[in-house]
């Protein structure tokens, strides 16, 4: 891993490029760490949702990271990162080069956490995940939540993903608590019809955000 943190060697191209969300391990010959592109990436991961609700989409997700980290890997962060300005400031830092793959250009930017300004967000200028998929289901049960709780519940830095779906950039805020799913912004957005293969542009709300 070289001087990666290891924490976010779970985000790194290598690791995301791997077989390890393949939602049918075995059925097909293994890819090595590098075998995927990321348009090849993006279909991996419509696989995985189709059959599956909104929380078994995410728990896959949950599942893939928690299978990435060596022992221990929560409890180290917690005692190297605990929830403090800095913490969240020096991982909005890191996340800019090495989210770069996943997401495309993004910047620290200034936030407000309960009063005090901090630089702990992250400005995504246009995410390349959303992007790609131009699923509003793919972006919330297979990025943002997943990637909320793991920082918030596994490695005990509070994170709050914001998408906004009208020019598909993307703000993240260490040290903010994410809101619950039922009074996310997020859970109500409807489907982008126009360009989703799986929309169903009769729902008033994108039917991969309903349980």
């Amino acid at each position: 891993m070289g001087c990666l943190p290891r924490h976010l060697w779970v985000f790194s191209p290598a690791r995301w490029r791997s077989s390890r969300l393949h939602p049918k391990a075995g059925t097909e010959p293994k890819k090595g760490v590098f075998d995927y592109d990321y348009e090849s990436f993006v279909e991996v991961s419509k696989r995985v949702m189709q059959g599956r609700s909104r929380l078994q989409q995410q728990q896959v997700v949950r599942q893939v990271l928690l299978s990435m980290l060596p022992p221990g890997a929560p409890a180290q962060f917690r005692k190297l990162f605990p929830p403090t300005k800095w913490a969240a400031e020096f991982n909005a830092a890191l996340t800019v080069p090495f989210f770069y793959w996943l997401v495309g250009p993004s910047e620290v930017v200034e936030v407000e956490i309960n009063g005090v300004k901090q630089k702990s967000g992250v400005h995504i200028k246009k995410c390349r995940y959303l992007e790609n998929s131009g699923c509003v289901g793919m972006c919330v049960n297979m990025c943002k939540i997943p990637t909320q709780d793991f920082f918030t519940n596994e490695f005990g830095l509070p994170l709050t993903m914001i998408p906004n779906f009208e020019d598909m950039s993307c703000e993240m805020v260490y040290g903010q608590v994410p809101p619950s799913f039922e009074e996310d912004e997020a859970s109500k957005q409807p489907c982008f019809a126009e360009i989703c293969s799986m929309a169903n542009p009769k729902s008033s709300v994108c039917h991969k955000l309903q349980a």
